[in-house]
């Protein structure tokens, strides 16, 4: 059987072997609570705010009092909005963008139904904002903005800092969730005008079970999760001690690591971009080719199902994923290639190649030499379809002429 080849990174990452070994202590002898007022709760809990630290240095934090740690990024995603509108009860007004994770997508339409106006930013053909339209979306009633900093799918960044001085500039509260970005670019909330920002500890080689959500200091905020005094009264419940040491680790690895690997990984994708576009006739690369994250290619197959690919592709070993979702046993065309407006034959052959710290050479010249195979090979079984089709089509029709001609 082939090696596995892991090129599905923006879906979840390989724990870092260095956040593992940080873990362990906390998942046997140092089982302490860290709201204990002993000396075994107390250590226990000094290690809970070094991992903050940690967090906050990745995201240029100043005062790591800004991070409150939660589930997962769903979870800051929500508790970011939510607890915004709570404390704005008057405003009914949403500025999110048609692209979103469906953490604040499925959330906005959610609220949508409850009465609130939402204002849903369109994007281009290359899946860039338009910042004109940001400007003329915001109101008196606007409770909050909320756009990613970084596309799951495609990769495309939004100008963050240019999107949160024309929100700021109308005393707005701004969320982002930069799920995808942290660890993979650099990030200084010090001197950003983003009041929220939510992260996810599995998506740069921490534990999955953890995330964190930066609340600026100021910002009227109330608490998703009640219950409890943990994280200064912001997320009630005892922590993940064991997740929160973990990811702390894993955010001090990305940092350290930041533009040497992001380099590196780059150089990678586009390899791989290059590779496949010059040997799989009828592919395009979707997203701004620039303004997009370093480790993230999604690439369409003209004519072809995305699915298909990926099932001929484990075959070889090889993880991968589609721009488009499964849902109650029919697939969905991604909401993000159909908001850049993405023909539909190219739509559903979409493929998501995300790439980490611990790809290679290497697996990029095997998936380079095995991807036009799969592909060459669904091209044929289309072909004989298509032509399949058709035989039945002129069968059919010569069979009701004749069926014709017997009636007369």
């Amino acid at each position: 059987m082939d090696p596995l080849i892991y090129f599905d990174n923006n879906a979840t990452t390989r724990l870092a072997p260095e956040a593992l070994e940080a873990m362990r202590p906390y998942l046997t002898e140092l089982y302490g609570n860290p709201s204990s007022i002993h000396s075994f709760g107390s250590q226990v809990s000094r290690k809970v705010q070094g991992a903050r630290e940690q967090v906050a240095a990745l995201l240029g934090v100043s005062d790591p009092i800004e991070i409150v740690f939660t589930s997962c990024g769903t979870e800051g995603d929500n508790a970011a909005i939510r607890g915004l509108l709570e404390s704005r009860p008057e405003k009914r007004h949403i500025v999110t963008t048609q692209v979103e994770h469906p953490a604040v997508l499925a959330l906005c339409q959610q609220l949508e139904k409850k009465g609130y106006q939402v204002t849903w930013l369109r994007v281009d053909q290359d899946g860039l904002l338009d910042l004109d339209e940001i400007r003329d979306s915001l109101s008196d009633d606007t409770a909050l903005v909320s756009i990613m900093y970084a596309n799951n799918e495609t990769g495309v960044i939004f100008p963050i800092d240019e999107i949160g001085a024309i929100v700021r500039a109308r005393g707005i509260p701004f969320h982002v969730d930069a799920v995808q970005a942290a660890g993979k670019v650099p990030l200084n909330l010090t001197k950003s005008p983003v009041d929220l920002l939510t992260v996810s500890g599995h998506k740069f080689h921490g534990p999955k079970g953890v995330g964190a959500l930066y609340i600026r200091r100021g910002i009227s905020f109330r608490p998703l999760i009640v219950g409890g005094h943990q994280e200064r009264n912001r997320r009630g419940g005892t922590e993940n001690v064991a997740a929160i040491i973990g990811m702390g680790k894993a955010a001090e690895l990305a940092l350290r690591d930041l533009d040497e690997e992001g380099q590196r990984v780059q150089e990678l994708r586009d390899r791989l971009a290059h590779s496949l576009l010059g040997s799989c006739p009828g592919c395009r690369v979707n997203g701004h080719r620039e303004r997009r994250l370093p480790n993230t290619l999604n690439v369409s197959f003209e004519f072809l199902e995305g699915e298909a690919i990926l099932v001929l592709l484990d075959e070889y070993g090889i993880c991968a994923s589609t721009g488009s979702a499964c849902s109650a046993g029919s697939v969905e065309p991604s909401h993000v290639l159909r908001a850049m407006g993405v023909p539909a034959n190219w739509i559903q052959g979409a493929v998501r190649f995300s790439l980490s710290r611990y790809n290679t050479e290497e697996e990029v010249r095997f998936v380079s030499d095995k991807l036009p195979l799969v592909v060459q090979r669904l091209r044929g079984l289309s072909s004989l379809g298509r032509e399949g089709a058709r035989q039945k089509e002129g069968w059919e029709a010569s069979r009701e002429a004749d069926a014709v001609g017997v009636r007369r």
